[in-house]
């Protein structure tokens, strides 16, 4: 294990240690809650706190989870899973999105059973303190879960963090039903207690939607490829950098594949030592791993191949939705040239769009037989 290595390793049982010690608190501060509220809504005969009661256990278990879902994500790779468990993580950032979605649901039923046949809540001063206090303690907790969730990048906290959030506005919700009772003797905690379920069911669903869509698998993240481009680009032998392909096997998990442009002049020995330098510095500096390094050359020795490549790049950049322009060779003796370019997702239809830069380019080279490929940035904004 080289130095790079050694150091993110380190960095990984930090963030697990910190996510497993973040989740305890919350477990901790959940089950006395929950005991709490369970108290009180009995002794009031309030639906609302009950089913408070209850969604705080719910989220002592979500933290359960995360911290399950982290230890089993921080197992070294193996013979089946050779790139980690990391993205088990995701799956458990899921699960606690079932389980928000799920309670939502619940307090709805619960809610519409109280309207439909309404009990008279016994509100008293002690319990009101007691659901004030809890307020208080799920909004400083669920503030905390969530900045150190997007802290260290975890998915599963900042849903904890966000779930608390809500729990804190339920709360919240109610005292205000109590206060309403009170001063005007008109109970509606149980319409309340409907209106937040439709706003728990929304988060829950919302949650499961976003863990859904990076199990599936999304584009780059847009700045991890700008700054690892930045160092590739940053070593004077690399021209251009192209091609970046990162895949993701957990929240801090990365690795893949770029195309670097070079002169053609240089040797095996200097190539093989530019490549291993730019893999050593982004692990360095961006803890990802490039397993492939792939090569284009640029030709400085044919002054017609030079113009030609600068008349085909006049061509291909008049048009709008073209954003890249790489990898060039002209094999004269076959007669065949070659390139790639990127056409935005923003075009309508990009294959259109390709068509016309290949048709206007083979206008321009009418014996040479093109050899263009549509490629994409996905890394685009």
């Amino acid at each position: 294990m080289n130095v790079s290595e050694f150091n993110a390793n380190e960095t990984n049982i930090s963030r697990e240690k910190t996510i497993v010690k973040t989740s305890a608190i919350g477990i901790i501060a959940n089950v006395f809650l929950a005991g709490f509220k369970a108290v009180v809504g009995i002794l009031t005969n309030s639906i609302a706190i009950v089913l408070d009661a209850v969604n705080n256990i719910s989220d002592a278990g979500s933290s359960l989870i995360t911290i399950v879902g982290t230890k089993l994500a921080g197992r070294e790779p193996d013979k089946k899973h050779p790139f980690g468990y990391g993205r088990i993580e995701y799956m458990s950032a899921m699960l606690i999105s079932v389980i928000v979605l799920y309670a939502g649901v619940t307090s709805f039923v619960e809610s519409v059973k109280q309207i439909i046949k309404p009990e008279t809540p016994d509100y008293n001063a002690a319990s009101l303190i007691i659901v004030a206090v809890a307020v208080a303690v799920k909004i400083l907790l669920g503030r905390y879960v969530k900045g150190i969730g997007k802290k260290v990048n975890s998915d599963s906290l900042v849903n904890s963090g966000e779930d608390a959030t809500l729990d804190s506005v339920i709360s919240a919700s109610t005292l205000v039903a109590a206060g309403i009772f009170l001063i005007f003797q008109v109970s509606l905690e149980a319409w309340l207690g409907a209106i937040i379920s439709i706003v728990i069911i929304k988060s829950g669903a919302e949650m499961l939607r976003d863990t859904v869509s990076q199990i599936l698998g999304e584009q780059n993240d847009a700045e991890l490829a700008r700054s690892i481009k930045q160092t590739v680009t940053g070593f004077p032998e690399v021209h251009g950098a192209y091609d970046l392909v990162l895949n993701n096997y957990g929240p801090d998990s990365w690795n893949g594949s770029i195309h670097i442009e070079v002169l053609d002049t240089f040797s095996a020995n200097e190539l093989d030592q530019l490549i291993r330098e730019i893999t050593m510095k982004v692990m360095e500096e961006h803890h990802v791993i490039l397993t492939a390094i792939g090569v284009y050359s640029v030709n400085t020795q044919d002054e017609e191949i030079i113009q030609a490549r600068q008349k085909v790049r006049e061509i291909v950049f008049a048009h709008e939705y073209v954003t890249q322009m790489h990898g060039f060779y002209w094999d004269k003796k076959q007669k065949t040239m070659r390139f790639d370019i990127v056409v935005s997702f923003e075009a309508g239809d990009r294959k259109a769009v390709y068509a016309e830069v290949v048709s206007d380019v083979q206008k321009e080279f009418p014996d040479i037989q093109l050899q263009v490929a549509l490629d994409t940035d996905f890394a685009e904004e």
